[in-house]
Order: C-alpha cells, then sequence, then structure tokens
C-alpha cells in the first residue's frame, strides 16, 4: 500500500508539469489567457501555431506514457515491491492520478487542461489496443462531426467500454480506471457540451468530411 500511494503521488506530480504552461514560461505567455483559455494543446495550436501546440502535445502524452508504462511498473527504492495482483491497480491509479495533475496542476495554481493527450499517452502506456480504440472513435467522430471535444468525449468513453471486455482479473482496476478517465473527461468538456447545444462549438472544418463537401 504505501508504494501505492507514493507512486499514486508521484504521478500527480509529474502530470502537474503542464506542457502548455511549461513551454509558455519560456515565450513569456499564459496560454490560459489566449483563446478558449484552456491549457491544452488544442487551444495552444490555435493560438500559437502549428510548432507550439505539437510540442505541447508531446509533453502532455510523454508524461501520460511515463506514468503508467514506467512509474507504475518500476521497482521503488527503498521499497519493498507490491505483489503481482497489484500492477492493475498501480495501473489504475498512476494513470488518473496523472490526468488530474495536468488537469489541477499543483505548480500552476491548479488551472491546467482537460487531459486528453495525457490520457492517450495513459492508454498506451497501459496497452497499445486501448490507444487504437480511443484512436479509432476519435478519428470517426471528428470526421464525421468535425467536433474535436465531442470525438475525445466519446473516444474515452469507448475505452471504458473495452475495458469492460478485458481480462477478469484485471477487469475491476482498469474499468474503474477507464470509467474514471472518461468522466474526467467528459467534466473537463462541460463548456464544450454547452457551446454544441448552443450550436456555437467551432469545428475542424480541414478534417470535417462533410463540411469540406459543403465547401
Amino acid at each position: 500500500m504505501p508504494e501505492l500511494l507514493i507512486k499514486t503521488v508521484l504521478a500527480y506530480l509529474v502530470g502537474s508539469l503542464v506542457g502548455s504552461l511549461l513551454l509558455g514560461s519560456v515565450v513569456g505567455v499564459d496560454i490560459r489567457s489566449r483563446g478558449s483559455g484552456n491549457a491544452g494543446a488544442t487551444n495552444a495550436m490555435r493560438t500559437l501555431g502549428r510548432r507550439f501546440g505539437l510540442a505541447v502535445f508531446a509533453i502532455d502524452f510523454l508524461k501520460g506514457w511515463l506514468a503508467t508504462a514506467l512509474l507504475a511498473r518500476a521497482a521503488l527504492p527503498g521499497l519493498a515491491p507490491g505483489a503481482p495482483e497489484l500492477t492493475a491497480w498501480s495501473l489504475a491509479l498512476c494513470g488518473i492520478a496523472v490526468m488530474l495533475g495536468h488537469v489541477y496542476p499543483l505548480w500552476f495554481g491548479f488551472r491546467g487542461g482537460k487531459g486528453v493527450a495525457t490520457l492517450v499517452g495513459v492508454l498506451l502506456g497501459i496497452s497499445p489496443a486501448w490507444v487504437g480504440v480511443f484512436a479509432l472513435f476519435w478519428l470517426l467522430t471528428v470526421v464525421l462531426t468535425g467536433y474535436v471535444g465531442l470525438a475525445s468525449m466519446l473516444g474515452a468513453l469507448a475505452v471504458a467500454g473495452f475495458a469492460a471486455l478485458g481480462a477478469p482479473g484485471a477487469r475491476a482496476p482498469l474499468l474503474a480506471f477507464a470509467s474514471a478517465a472518461a468522466l474526467l473527461v467528459l467534466y473537463t468538456h462541460r463548456a464544450n457540451i454547452a457551446r454544441m447545444r448552443a450550436h456555437t462549438e467551432s469545428r475542424a472544418t480541414r478534417l470535417w468530411l462533410l463540411g469540406a463537401r459543403r465547401g
């Protein structure tokens, strides 16, 4: 149990290293004062350019992957290794903790991003198949609707559904993580939901095939 607690706290602290805010501090820009006010890769790309946005995505993705691929599975110095059956719980706790760190970063006044890029990194650290499920639903939704936020929400929900079909031994912790992650993504996109209901949400027109046909 101490090992799980320490890893969870470390994952949260890693998650608090928000890419847009770290890079923004270098160039003297607080991304939260630009565009939508969100500290994520999408807003960074829209307001500060593609290179900046891709760099932000890379940082936020990498910390998610580190939390599950390395930290959750690592043997911590000075601590007895946990039982093998706790590995799935370690993945689950580190995964949600790194996302919470991104959304509520300790180092930046608890005002971060929406957690999607970090979620993708977490999913890769758990299983490439999980990334495939998310990517499939994300891409189909963007192509059919143009709504990036909706694509992220449906991708996260699809992963939760996929987790329910997993191996029985690991199903409970990983389903708990996937469900919590989906709820967190829904919560962080509540403003997007409101704009979609009001028909004021912007669309990714370059990827939206229906929009391209109309143009």
